[in-house]
């Protein structure tokens, strides 16, 4: 499998979808990349955590993962010689926070989520890191003053140096002999340093330095004498500050250093449960479900749909445009045939069934839930070679017939069993003899090499094929001749009609051109038809009679799942009424108790076990209850009209 095979099956929209889904960069960033797996264990292990996340969100919710962000250049800085910036070791500072949190999410995950915990205990809890960085770094990013005391006297030192300059610009602004002279009575800066807005026609007037004039020359901004020297220790004390502070974020950088392999470790654990949580709500939003994985190579789909195009539907939808729904299809492969050959119409939907089961089965064996029916299964494949599409190459001078047999080639010589290979319109672009021979002698090398193959054709004479050879079968995608509309639906067993008669008359030829045209059909095609209608009875029972078959197993099982829920809450309800039991048989004279009826603990008086009553005092009034209204006093924590004996 490579990328042109993605591109061609939309895997990349899948990817795109998931991303959208993910928390935070780590994960959109993985699921941006995720591939299909080869391997029936790690395709297995992939789905089986998508299950575990699964379940246990029902008890403990997703995994907090909202502040967790990609943190990973900052971790490769650490170790370097100019460190990490203040504002760069915040961001640290709240990943490692938020891991912490999510160390506290892992360990309520139970004993029965295996490959979750596994995933997770490779997830480290940095929270004493980032109590030392927020120590000296606040929330907005700036190395606070107590980072250390040498800091804080600094900073200390170059508040009073600026409060002293401000006794003397306000001194100054106070005096009118020297207000007039400026161009407004109020300080301004030139860089750091405070100074006087001073009219041009009286320089000297004001003793001080001038540091520059206004561009058109009537201001000059002058620096007071008196403030000269404050300005200059304010200066050497910003250099202090900045040595300083560089000295704590290269301290900080290699508090982080330190554990940046523990760190990086982590992240990457993060990224790969983003996609998963990814994984679980893309199932919620599109009723997707995790097939189960066939070790026979058969592959079954029940109500399959495409993603994408649920994707377009559904963005339609909320542009106001008119709602539409995907028309599911079943598909089977690999159990009672090995090819299955779609024809019909050239706008009967077959290219959207091959591409629906080569996207489905890319998902699945990313480990992602897939838009189909109850007891789908699929099996692993190694590869999936697709020809779809035209794919003239101008740089080869190459026809599209051309292009498509160099395709059709290539693929023949690297398919094999644990291959699935999806063709469309096998035998297109040269004639329609030459085509028929090219495709049936295509179909018999994927017999030959056991490779699991859907083609489309529209070429009638494939159709046969399927009469003479025990592995292939026919198929077609449902077609309305009387509205000339494709309905999606795909019918194992049938082979399609191109319709095309059917289709002109209904366009308006004439009846004596259709007559005319029918005369002009092979005397091979029309007994073809005739034969296949013999058949297609039949097979629509026997197909028919599979489907129902099907749904009964399903029910089936079902009906089992839910016996045995049934029979695990009785037994769960007898263990704790059994329970409840000994701790009544326990209850003495003193014991405290929650009264289920009252809402209210109390403490037994009397048991009272031949009425199957008990005292209860409860502050100065005792009450004769029940026995089934006692519970222990913990359940006083609990919704007491839930509870039962």
């Amino acid at each position: 499998m490579d990328e042109p095979t993605y591109e061609k099956l939309q895997f990349s929209a899948i990817r795109e979808l998931l991303s959208g889904y993910c928390s935070g960069s780590l994960g959109k960033q993985l699921a941006a990349r995720i591939e299909p797996s080869g391997s029936a264990k790690t395709v297995r292990r992939w789905l089986d955590q998508v299950s575990e996340l699964q379940r246990v969100s029902e008890d403990i919710g997703l995994p907090p993962l909202g502040s967790i962000r990609d943190i990973r250049p900052f971790v490769d800085k650490s170790g370097t010689p100019s460190g990490v910036e203040a504002e760069a070791l915040n961001d640290v500072a709240s990943t490692l926070e938020a891991t912490g949190v999510l160390c506290h999410w892992s360990i309520t995950l139970p004993e029965d989520a295996p490959l979750l915990r596994s995933v997770t205990s490779r997830i480290g809890d940095f929270t004493t890191v980032a109590h030392r960085i927020r120590e000296s770094i606040d929330e907005r990013g700036v190395v606070r003053d107590s980072a250390s005391r040498k800091l804080a006297s600094i900073r200390a030192t170059i508040a009073q140096a600026k409060t002293q300059i401000d006794i003397v610009f306000n001194r100054l602004l106070r005096q009118s002999s020297v207000t007039r002279l400026l161009q407004y009575a109020n300080p301004t800066f030139h860089a750091d340093r405070k100074v006087l807005p001073l009219k041009a026609e009286h320089r000297g007037r004001v003793n001080g330095i001038v540091h520059r004039s206004s561009d058109s020359g009537s201001t000059l901004y002058v620096e007071p004498t008196e403030a000269v020297e404050l300005n200059n220790t304010i200066v050497r004390l910003r250099i202090d500050e900045h040595k300083e502070i560089s000295r704590i974020l290269l301290d900080l950088s290699r508090l982080v250093h330190m554990n940046a392999e523990e760190i990086l470790r982590s992240l990457n654990a993060i990224a790969v449960l983003d996609v998963l949580v990814a994984k679980v709500r893309y199932a919620r939003d599109y009723d997707a479900r995790l097939p189960d994985i066939s070790a026979d190579g058969s592959l079954e789909l029940h109500d399959a749909r495409h993603p994408v195009l649920a994707t377009i539907f559904r963005r339609e939808a909320k542009e106001g445009k008119p709602e539409r729904d995907v028309v599911p299809i079943d598909v089977r492969l690999g159990d009672d045939f090995d090819v299955l050959v779609i024809t019909g119409p050239n706008t009967g939907g077959k290219t959207v069934a091959i591409k629906t089961v080569g996207l489905l089965v890319l998902m699945a064996q990313a480990g992602i839930p897939i838009p189909v029916g109850p007891a789908s299964r699929l099996p692993v494949y190694g590869d999936v070679f697709v020809d779809i599409g035209d794919e003239q190459s101008i740089e080869q001078s190459l026809s599209t017939f051309s292009s498509h047999m160099s395709n059709l080639l290539d693929i023949l010589k690297r398919a094999g069993r644990s291959s699935l290979v999806l063709i469309d319109e096998l035998g297109s672009g040269t004639d329609p003899d030459e085509g028929a021979a090219i495709g049936r002698a295509v179909m018999d090398e994927l017999l030959r090499v056991g490779a699991a193959a859907i083609v489309t054709t529209h070429l009638s004479v494939l159709k046969a094929v399927a009469y003479t050879e025990a592995r292939i079968d026919n198929a077609c995608v449902e077609f309305d001749v009387q509205t000339l509309a494709p309905l999606f639906r795909l019918r194992i067993g049938e082979p399609g009609n191109s319709n095309a008669l059917i289709i002109a008359e209904r366009l308006g030829m004439p009846r004596a051109m259709v007559k005319q045209a029918e005369a002009h059909l092979s005397g091979r095609h029309q007994a073809l038809t005739k034969a296949i209608s013999g058949t297609l009875d039949s097979r629509r029972r026997s197909e028919q009679a599979r489907r129902e078959a099907t749904e009964a197993k399903l029910r089936a099982d079902e009906n089992s799942r839910e016996c045995e829920r049934q029979a695990s809450a009785l037994n769960d309800a007898r263990q704790e009424h059994e329970r409840w039991v000994e701790w009544i048989n326990r209850l003495r004279e003193g014991d405290e108790v929650f009264v289920r009826s009252f809402e209210r603990t109390g403490r037994i008086t009397r048991m009272q076990f031949q009425k199957q009553t008990a005292l209860v005092s409860a502050g100065t009034v005792d009450f004769e209850v029940r026995l089934q209204e006692l519970l222990p006093p913990e359940s006083s924590e609990d919704s007491p009209t839930s509870r039962r004996a």
